[in-house]
């Protein structure tokens, strides 16, 4: 028997964001048509999983939708992230179907790994035997990290005027940095279906590179999906180094820098037709600065050590690699565990910061530490100078304090989770080692860690516990933190 506190929780938290939370779950539903349509195409054998699925997803979507379809209002902030969380743990449920009802084996804690990696772009996986799955099911793999890439719930923002409901306070609580207060267009409809626009247009070109350059259309479709939305998942146990193509790995590398990079500048080329936006945009010298500095360095490193025999081997692998990690893409040519310590934890503290706020990778974003960066130096100079006057600049733009404050408070939160949750892997069992790595490549959404998690291995080798760890790290990571444990906390469920 309900409480009444329960039935107010219900109608005043709940209630109201069933009709959009249906709608999510519904439109997610449709998307498993491409794999369907594919494995019917090709007769994988497939399309049974699909077809179970689709069903389930799209029923369960529908009765939501039903239940809260006359509730139409513009949602509270408070609404807004809670939608974003329930959308992002139930959502890797439904996509789990496929691959359940495919491999009977497989338990559904790493199934729920599997799909949660997917949609937040992270690429970790707990699968072998890729090279012998139905390519149906690589390519529903993948396409978690398309539709996670840019956000599915940015997508579905596109369509809420034909339901009637306003979908401002969700875009804000799921879009990262400094898009939660811009507008790149008056309203914002034409802002998400601006930003999937110029998403499907670098997709379209990457996909038609990829092929172009010897990949067959299967793989091409695979890795286009996983690239573009930085993340790790490949139809290969080898992973990228499956090709040992220097051209493909050239696509791979200049498309992840794209996708590195903040999307709102790419609508804004694109849109003005003018290179103008790049260059003001006080990211992307940062962001190519470090990671095409760290390339050069890491080869030149790796050859000193004779990790290979020439220094050309040394910078094509120490390229696509840093490259992959720092875009928090994860996709591999070589195995880097096997690389000096050093390297290793070079890349893990690349996918730390190095992508652009807006973009479709992890971690705090290159704006966040440019303005810690600024701030320490800041610091320095009033303690030279106490009477000084001085401020925060990113360009031409004045840093409030408010955003300083906002920014000290998001990599403390970074930090403790950090140690936090390696501390829990380490009592659980798991070595130091393996245990902090698996926590910074699954918390900046990276995929491959150090030590047993590494490129040439799989988290199958975790145990259930240790698996839903690194599951919540994935969750906490791509929600940036605070939208998770802003639901978490007590105050939230308070009227």
């Amino acid at each position: 028997m309900t409480t009444p506190r329960a039935n107010s929780l219900f109608r005043e938290r709940l209630l109201p964001i069933l009709g959009m939370l249906g709608m999510v779950i519904s439109v997610f539903g449709l998307s498993m048509l491409l794999p369907l349509l594919i494995s019917l195409a090709i007769g994988d054998r497939a399309q049974v999983a699909y077809d179970e699925a689709f069903l389930i997803t799209l029923g369960t979507g529908l009765a939501l939708w039903f239940l809260g379809r006359r509730r139409h209002q513009e949602m509270k902030s408070r609404d807004g992230f809670l939608l974003v969380v329930l959308i992002w743990t139930l959502l890797p449920v439904f996509a789990a179907l496929p691959l359940l009802i495919y491999m009977p084996d497989l338990s559904f804690t790493d199934a729920y790994f599997e799909t949660m990696s997917g949609l937040t772009t992270t690429g970790a996986t707990t699968l072998t035997g890729l090279d012998h799955l139905p390519p149906s099911i690589n390519i529903w793999r993948a396409q978690l990290h398309l539709l996670g890439g840019m956000g599915v719930i940015v997508l579905v923002v596109a369509v809420l005027p034909l339901l009637g409901i306003g979908g401002r306070q969700m875009f804000k609580a799921e879009t990262p940095g400094p898009m939660k207060d811009t507008k790149l267009t008056p309203r914002m409809t034409e802002t998400a279906k601006g930003l999937w626009v110029v998403y499907l247009v670098f997709t379209s070109a990457c996909f038609l590179a990829f092929w172009q350059f010897g990949m067959d259309w299967l793989d091409a479709l695979i890795h286009t999906f996983s690239v573009m939305g930085l993340g790790g998942f490949s139809s290969h146990d080898a992973s990228f180094g499956h090709f040992d193509s220097v051209p493909l790995e050239i696509v791979a590398e200049v498309f992840a820098l794209i996708a590195g990079m903040n999307f709102a500048t790419h609508f804004l080329a694109l849109r003005q037709r003018s290179l103008s936006p790049y260059r003001l945009d006080p990211e992307i010298k940062w962001f190519l600065t470090v990671v095409l500095g760290s390339c050069l360095f890491l080869a030149l490193f790796l050859w000193s050590k004779n990790q290979y025999l020439d220094f050309p081997s040394a910078l094509r692998y120490a390229s696509f690699n840093t490259i992959s990690m720092a875009t928090t893409l994860g996709l591999a040519n070589d195995d880097f565990n096997a690389w000096p310590y050093f390297t290793g934890l070079w890349l893990l503290l690349l996918c730390s910061f190095s992508t652009a706020a807006g973009s479709t990778g992890g971690g705090i974003k290159m704006m966040r530490a440019m303005i810690l960066y600024k701030q320490v130096y800041r610091e320095i100079l009033k303690l030279l100078h106490p009477n000084a006057s001085l401020t925060t600049k990113l360009g031409d733009m004045v840093v409030e304090n408010k955003v300083t404050y906002a920014v000290l408070a998001f990599v403390f939160v970074y930090m403790v989770s950090i140690v936090a949750l390696s501390l829990l892997l380490t009592a659980s069992g798991l070595d130091v080692f393996t245990a902090f790595s698996a926590v910074v490549a699954t918390i900046n959404n990276t995929g491959p860690g150090l030590g047993r998690v590494g490129p040439a291995t799989t988290y199958a080798v975790l145990d259930d516990f240790q698996t839903w760890v690194c599951t919540f790290s994935m969750l906490l990571g791509r929600l940036e933190l605070f939208t998770l444990l802003a639901v978490l906390t007590p105050a939230f469920w308070r009227k």
